[in-house]
């Protein structure tokens, strides 16, 4: 259950960061993050609906690089 916090309260920051116009590197580094806590979530308890949303977000992450 720790996993599974972990990723609601970086979602959490990454809002507030947005909220507050951060600064996109910043960003980047929570985002990456939080693909790194939701492997791990998905990996104990997420099963494959877990695995899919990790594959989603790896791929926004994937798309936001490329935009920036």
């Amino acid at each position: 259950m720790d996993e599974a916090r972990s990723v609601l309260e970086r979602l959490e920051r990454i809002e507030s960061m947005q909220r507050a116009h951060a600064d996109p590197t910043e960003l980047l580094e929570e985002l990456r993050a939080l693909v790194h806590e939701a492997e791990e979530w998905a990996q104990i308890e997420g099963g494959d609906a877990g695995r899919s949303a990790v594959a989603r977000l790896r791929e926004s992450l994937a798309r936001d690089m490329i935009e920036a």
